[in-house]
């Protein structure tokens, strides 16, 4: 969330409740470079894939145009001239150069962990398809397979750019945190006087001085002043918590409107948010890679194709002798078995389900995490900002017998009007929601501590807090003690409406709950899976909230150190786990969860550390995840039958085994079957577009 800092001094400013103070902008710490590194890395990766499929696309022209199958295909003849039929080989030299040796590099991981994928499987078909189209070449004896090896390097090179375009790496969330630690301090030297030094440098028991609305540098303990903290990014703690002499501060949180001496306790890598941090970057690497499908089927089809490969030869050395027709053979067996159609099975329907994402308000950072979200049996919302709004809403109202409740709330708004304090903002955003009026007043004044104070038909009107009712010596009826007794037990903050002379109402605020959470909770339900909440707030407040909202499990209190191992428990339990967050203290589970979603209008770490963002903030959306990775998947498993079925058909018979009977599939037709298989899968990736993600999504 953004946060502004408050430069007016007005006395509406010393209210009895705080606003929400905002940091000025935090500049970037060298914490993170790792993870920097990791980003450039894939965006290099990206770019060179897009640079060589252009290329070897635009160089594969002339391949095309010289090749027989193609003229003889399209009807036309190429022009011929002097070396024109050195043409195909040299074209097609550069091209394996510059656009396969990419390939022949990344398979060289799954050679030496002896798992062949995807990468292998290319790498063998393109290899193959050289070696002997340059021995044809050389020799004269047979045909090359020039046209078929530049094509097939350039649909693999365009499915490798559209699955790096289609995903980021989570690499920033270690950047975000960073971001939250103030680049200086002002501390203050034993005569007294502050100077200005870089946060790096503070040092245990050295004594600083925050500023209204300044980020607090380091962990310590509170030696003098009061104030409010903002310490939600870090605890999940929706309200500012009250700081007074040995309380204790954390770093990176934000003061509020008082200033306070704080004693450094812990700097640095010590510190809560340097452990949050470590957390981050722990269950970032702790995540496993999981292979795509494409990669399990590659890794199958190399071990058939090679064996494939084994009996053609024998069978056609016994039938025909060692000749050039039996390398030819095993050669076009070895090529055909890498389809085109299966480098393109998986980008396709990634790119096309981050589109269609998009559209929906899901932004997909990481395929894997919308892969595994078919999977998923129960589903953790934090609470605050996730399922709740993270601000302040009137949520209950008592008024006395004399007074209208609308004529209350009017009054109660006008008074608060000048404010910009949370719960002020709340009771003044209550009456607009209601369309009402309000009064006139005037002479607004604050009274330190304790509430505000204005004018009204001549008489003077107040809004705070039990030390207002102290001020007053004003008593709380039997009907008010309950109302306020019920509010505290939820967590909720009580504010009164009083004259001198006696009170006119109360009104609870509280953090208020998204209207379509309890939406989000049904529908999960019906889609069979358990819901939970994970918050740091009191018991009784989440209790309360679950109740509300029918969850079925709640872990409550919790410290930002320990919500990860609340996701690891479930996980031990043998449940897939989804979490729904928005804050800097849910970024370890969130990364650590097997589907991290978080809600947009979240930190920004949480939003760096989940595979998945809803861009709406709507929890709603969290089925309509689950609704495209079904399909997703379903899509994927199809195009993946596609191009294992090109496999079925045309390896046996580019194998021969319909040759006794006159039947042989050369190379050129393979490669149209090839073709033909390329553009069946295309087509059925395109027609995911149709999908709807059916459920009745009011407020979509």
């Amino acid at each position: 969330m953004d946060h502004k800092n408050k430069s007016d001094k007005n006395q509406h400013q010393e209210h009895h409740h705080h606003e929400e103070p905002s940091p000025d902008q935090h500049a970037d710490h060298n914490t993170s470079k790792e993870h920097h590194k990791q980003h450039a890395n894939h965006s290099g990766h990206e770019q060179m894939f897009r640079k060589r499929f252009w290329w070897s696309l635009l160089l594969s022209i002339p391949v095309l145009i010289f090749s027989p199958m193609i003229q003889q295909l399209l009807n036309f003849t190429a022009p011929d001239f002097p070396g024109s039929v050195w043409i195909p080989f040299v074209f097609s030299l550069v091209i394996f150069g510059y656009g396969g040796i990419p390939f022949l590099k990344m398979a060289m991981p799954e050679i030496q962990n002896r798992k062949p994928g995807m990468m292998t499987l290319i790498s063998l078909a393109i290899s193959v398809a050289f070696v002997y189209s340059l021995f044809a070449q050389l020799t004269n004896l047979g045909e090359g397979f020039f046209w078929e090896l530049v094509t097939l390097i350039d649909i693999m090179l365009l499915g490798h750019w559209l699955e790096m375009r289609s995903v980021r790496q989570a690499s920033g969330a270690l950047n975000e945190l960073a971001k939250l630690i103030p680049d200086s301090a002002d501390r203050i030297r034993e005569d007294g006087a502050t100077e200005t030094v870089s946060a790096t440098d503070l040092r245990q028991d050295d004594l600083v001085l925050v500023r209204p609305g300044a980020s607090i540098p380091a962990d310590g303990v509170v030696t003098e002043g009061e104030s409010q903290v903002n310490e939600s990014m870090i605890t999940g703690e929706s309200k500012p918590v009250d700081k007074s002499p040995e309380a204790k501060v954390i770093a990176g949180t934000i003061n509020g409107e008082g200033s306070l001496r704080v004693r450094v306790t812990a700097t640095g890598d010590e510190t809560a948010l340097a452990g949050i941090m470590r957390l981050v970057e722990q269950a970032q690497q702790s995540k496993s890679p999981t292979q795509l499908l494409a990669d399990k089927a590659a890794g199958w089809l190399f071990y058939i194709a090679l064996a494939v490969a084994a009996l053609t030869a024998v069978a056609w050395a016994i039938a025909i002798g060692f000749n050039v027709e039996l390398l030819k053979r095993v050669v076009t067996v070895l090529v055909i078995a890498c389809p085109h159609a299966l480098g393109l099975a998986v980008p396709l329907v990634v790119a096309i389900t981050t589109s269609m994402g998009a559209n929906n308000g899901i932004l997909i950072r990481d395929r894997l995490a919308l892969e595994a979200a078919r999977n998923i049996d129960i589903v953790v919302f934090d609470k605050t900002g996730t399922l709740t709004e993270g601000k302040f809403g009137v949520v209950n109202q008592y008024t006395l017998s004399d007074w209208n409740e609308e004529d209350a709330l009017a009054l109660a708004a006008a008074i608060e009007s000048d404010s910009e304090h949370l719960i002020a903002r709340a009771i003044v955003n209550k009456a607009q929601e209601r369309g009402l009026k309000l009064p006139e007043t005037k002479d607004f004044s604050a009274i330190k501590g304790r509430g505000v104070k204005a004018l009204f038909d001549g008489k003077a009107m107040y809004v705070g807090g039990p030390r207002l009712l102290e001020m007053l010596d004003l008593t709380l009826s039997d009907e008010l003690e309950t109302f306020t007794l019920t509010a505290g037990e939820k967590s909720q903050t009580v504010v009164y409406l009083a004259s001198d002379e006696h009170l006119i109402a109360a009104f609870a605020v509280a953090d208020v709950i998204r209207p379509q959470s309890k939406q989000a909770v049904e529908k999960l339900h019906e889609m069979g899976m358990q819901v939970a909440m994970l918050t740091g707030d009191s018991q009784a407040v989440a209790e309360s909230v679950a109740k509300e909202l029918g969850i079925d499990r709640v872990f409550a209190e919790v410290l930002p150190e320990h919500k990860d191992q609340k996701v690891i428990e479930l996980q031990e339990a043998g449940n897939q786990v989804a979490l729904v967050g928005d804050g800097v203290n849910d970024a370890p589970a969130l990364t650590r969860a097997d589907v991290g979603i978080a809600i947009g209008g979240g930190t920004d770490v949480a939003i760096e550390s989940a595979g998945l963002i809803l861009v709406k903030s709507n929890p709603l959306d969290v089925v309509k995840i689950i609704s495209l990775s079904r399909a997703s998947h379903r899509k994927m498993i199809q195009n993946l039958w596609w191009a294992a079925g090109y496999n079925i058909v045309a390896l046996p018979l580019a194998a021969g085994v319909l040759a006794p009977v006159g039947i042989l599939l050369s190379p050129a037709v393979g490669a149209l079957f090839m073709s033909l298989s390329t553009i069946i899968v295309a087509i059925n990736a395109q027609l995911l577009r149709r999908e709807t993600l059916t459920i009745a999504l009011p407020n979509d």
